[in-house]
């Protein structure tokens, strides 16, 4: 019978049944291996925690950043067209071709330029942007945002009137709503005997607007193009002609097409330009981030290692009674093997489940916290959201989940490699 079994043994395929199921019966909580089930515990523990904040972080960060862009770009251009073609004759013609280009939504003539704003009593400074009626109203972040007062004026009467729209950071802190008169005083005003002095005019806030973004709810206001080009004295011109695209990941493809149809007189440039520096930052965050969390994996799955160095010490007899039976040392390993790697494997499922989970559910959990809490733990008045923002990037998940599981594996493979390593002699000695 023993001679049966041994050569069963010896004749099993890698990775078969008999193998399986013994490596299955050493993960099986018993009393004299507490020790080795609740370091397995922890270890299972650990690798799902570490699993789940990794693919909750990394969304909520590409949430955020999502968000962000899409403020970014719904309140600026893609593409920027600037250079001598501003002043000359032909500008109208060459916005004409920009315009027909496919991919191209929104091709705005533009003055923009910086003023002194006096309220009640307050100053502070601002920026000016002077586009047509027409424009205004294609810009959807801005007159699906308006938050008090009308833009039906905006642009009407001599130069395009004197109604403009402001942020609602700048409107508090300038002390003024819809209706109240607001004075700009431009560095850059007539000429005169003595020189250069500041333009300075009264006009009336029609309605205020709050994009969600301090940065430009509290330093823009908007003025009819013919008004702005009057005020700073631009006679006909602009100071730049911004174009937004239907889709933004088609960039690459259309910027040349509009510095082709700008003509030689052009030049263009686009919103990564602009903000660069900011956007590198944020992505050498976020790689830092990855390999922080990623880290953190590795570790928890490094406690696999503790429980299989136990449960080897404590299955010594086991192991040298299958070696006399005919198992090979590439048996002992792959039951080690897959007793340690089962860990890891179900521990990055778990993990993988609860933090897609969690990101798909993440405002009703942020609901119930607040519910359960009565505390505001994401307050819109801060970040301008009304829910922690995530976006499961489906490409990061797979890569945390192989991370995951390589950890898992090399975690696995010292210990399990010792067992085979085992002398039946030694192993039975003092049996």
């Amino acid at each position: 019978m023993g001679q049966g079994e041994g050569l069963t043994i010896r004749s099993a395929r890698p990775f078969s049944l008999w193998e399986r199921q013994l490596a299955g019966r050493y993960l099986r909580t018993k009393r004299q291996n507490g020790g080795v089930a609740l370091i397995s515990g922890i270890s299972f523990v650990g690798i799902t925690l570490a699993v789940a904040v990794l693919i909750i972080v990394m969304s909520v960060m590409n949430g955020f950043r999502t968000e962000l862009l899409s403020r970014i770009l719904g309140f600026n251009g893609h593409l920027y067209v600037g250079g001598e073609l501003l002043t000359r004759p032909d500008r109208d013609e060459a916005i004409a071709r920009i315009r027909a280009i496919p991919g191209v939504a929104q091709v705005i003539p533009m003055v923009e330029a910086q003023v002194m704003v006096v309220g009640q009593g307050q100053i502070s400074g601002a920026v000016v942007r002077g586009v047509t009626p027409q424009d205004l109203k294609s810009i959807k972040i801005i007159t699906g945002n308006i938050k008090g007062g009308s833009i039906k004026g905006f642009g009407q009467g001599d130069y395009g009137g004197d109604e403009i729209l402001i942020g609602d950071r700048l409107a508090a802190n300038m002390g003024v709503g819809p209706g109240d008169p607001i004075t700009l005083i431009s560095p850059t005003g007539g000429a005169t005997a003595f020189g250069g002095t500041p333009r300075r005019k009264t006009y009336t806030v029609g309605a205020v607007f709050s994009i969600g973004m301090s940065e430009y709810d509290q330093a823009f206001l908007y003025m009819p193009l013919s008004q702005s080009q009057l005020f700073f004295g631009r006679d006909t011109g602009v100071d730049v002609i911004e174009v937004k695209l239907t889709d933004v990941d088609q960039l690459p493809d259309i910027k040349p097409q509009v510095a082709r149809a700008a003509g030689t007189f052009a030049l263009v440039t686009d919103w990564r330009d602009r903000n660069q520096s900011f956007f590198n930052a944020l992505q050498v965050e976020r790689n830092v981030m990855r390999l922080i969390l990623m880290l953190i994996v590795a570790i928890a799955a490094m406690n696999i290692i503790s429980g299989l160095v136990m449960l080897v010490k404590n299955k010594g007899r086991d192991i040298a009674i299958l070696r006399t039976m005919g198992a090979g040392q590439g048996a002992i390993l792959r039951i080690f093997f897959m007793a340690g790697a089962s860990i890891g494997a179900a521990g990055t499922l778990a993990g993988l489940v609860v933090g897609v989970l969690f990101c798909t559910f993440i405002a009703e959990i942020q609901q119930f916290v607040e519910w359960v809490t009565g505390a505001t733990v994401f307050s819109a008045d801060v970040y301008f959201l009304a829910h922690i923002p995530a976006k499961i990037d489906w490409s990061e998940v797979v890569t945390v989940t192989f991370w995951a599981l390589l950890m898992s594996v090399l975690a696995t493979l010292p210990p399990a490699w010792r067992a085979s390593r085992l002398d039946p002699v030694e192993g039975l000695r003092y049996e």
